[in-house]
């Protein structure tokens, strides 16, 4: 795996981690991609600084809110793990609607 900025240049390990774990979040990534391209943003419509923190401030809270969907889904799958390894009766139920 390349650097694409700096060419030839290896990842560090936690870079290669880093990449590894929004791999696995793509809707993680989206988000961190959204507000990077609104910083790098330097050939569209001039913003002033205002403008351009309302934007970014609603980036952050779609990242704050798809970062507790996110723990909040894999909270339940693990305390619904947990359960059936300490009882096999228990059953998996979905909620309706």
């Amino acid at each position: 795996m390349r650097n694409e900025i700096t060419g030839s240049q290896e990842y560090s390990p936690a870079e290669r981690q880093f990449i590894q774990r929004l791999r696995q979040r793509p809707e993680l990534r989206e988000r961190f991609q959204s507000i990077l391209e609104l910083t790098d943003n330097a050939e569209g419509p001039l913003k002033t600084a205002d403008e351009m923190e309302e934007l970014l401030i609603q980036e952050l809270r779609q990242l704050g809110s798809t970062s507790m969907n996110d723990f909040a889904t894999r909270a339940e799958q693990r305390v619904g793990e947990e359960l059936k390894s300490r009882d096999a009766t228990v059953r998996s139920r979905k909620k309706k609607g």
